[in-house]
């Protein structure tokens, strides 16, 4: 995996999941990483990990949503490292319900991480990207930020935000000559621990969700992280992870509409299935 060797890397949510696996794939390819979560346990063993490949590695408790701290975190990350190259705003959550029962302050929640999460990244690093003469934005959307479920109104907001947010900075970025590239992910369905621990709107049955996201999960942390990068290396505008996001993201062109209906009626299906 060539293009990353002596790279700074800055990697969010890495204390499991995609963000995990990235880190821990980055080091494997002689970046320098700079990583965080929320999650000071998850975040140790991913350290752990990175120590063991031999890789240079700084661990920070970050809360994304703390605008302040994350200014600070970047300035800090720059002046250990020297230069920052890479960003990957990975940290995320999911919530289970519909908006007729969902409060708002569930809503505003996963905005908060999703979406203002990746704001935060962004502006905090963009500065320092811009400044190494060779930066990468890289934005975790999802295939919920290609096409809508029931259930999942907040989620669907917050991926198709950020989404809209990474390809209008795209633009500007080519357009202002500035030496950064900038990169949209859209995974599938990845064995991961977020439908776990996702939070849920009061009456939910979360087991269902759980059991139904558990049976279509088919593609590994590991897989998601490999894919991405690869598109990283060639600096592509979006990827599509894993055979249900490609599948979906084509049914979605082709029936901009009428997927709904078929997406609601596989739901329902699902749900009853799961029960």
């Amino acid at each position: 995996m060539g293009g990353f060797g002596g790279k700074v890397a800055v990697v969010t949510g890495a204390g499991s999941g995609i963000g995990r696996a990235l880190a821990v794939e980055l080091a494997r390819s002689g970046a320098r990483l700079a990583i965080s979560d929320s999650d000071a346990d998850g975040l140790a063993r991913t350290e752990a990990l990175i120590n063991q490949i031999g890789a240079e590695v700084r661990a920070d408790r970050l809360d994304v949503t703390e605008r302040a701290a994350f200014l600070a975190y970047a300035d800090t990350v720059k002046d250990h490292f020297g230069t920052v190259n890479q960003i990957y705003n990975i940290a995320g959550i999911a919530f289970l319900g519909d908006v007729e029962v969902s409060q708002f302050k569930d809503i505003e929640k996963v905005m908060d991480v999703d979406y203002w999460g990746v704001v935060n990244g962004t502006k905090a690093f963009l500065p320092h990207l811009i400044a190494s003469g060779d930066g990468h934005i890289v934005n975790m959307s999802s295939m919920f930020g290609l096409y809508c479920v029931p259930g999942q109104a907040a989620y669907n907001s917050a991926k198709f935000a950020v989404r809209g947010f990474t390809e209008a900075l795209r633009q500007e970025m080519a357009l202002a000559g500035h030496p950064v590239a900038v990169t949209a992910v859209h995974p599938g369905y990845v064995k991961t621990a977020i439908a776990r621990n996702a939070g849920h709107a009061e009456g939910v049955d979360k087991e269902v969700g759980v059991r139904i996201f558990e049976k279509v999960a088919i593609t590994s942390a590991e897989r998601a992280a490999r894919s991405i990068l690869k598109a990283v290396r060639k600096k592509k505008g979006r990827v599509v992870v894993g055979p249900d996001a490609k599948a979906l993201d084509f049914l979605v062109r082709m029936a901009p509409v009428g997927y709904q209906r078929i997406v609601a009626l596989l739901t329902a299906r699902f749900q009853r299935r799961a029960r």
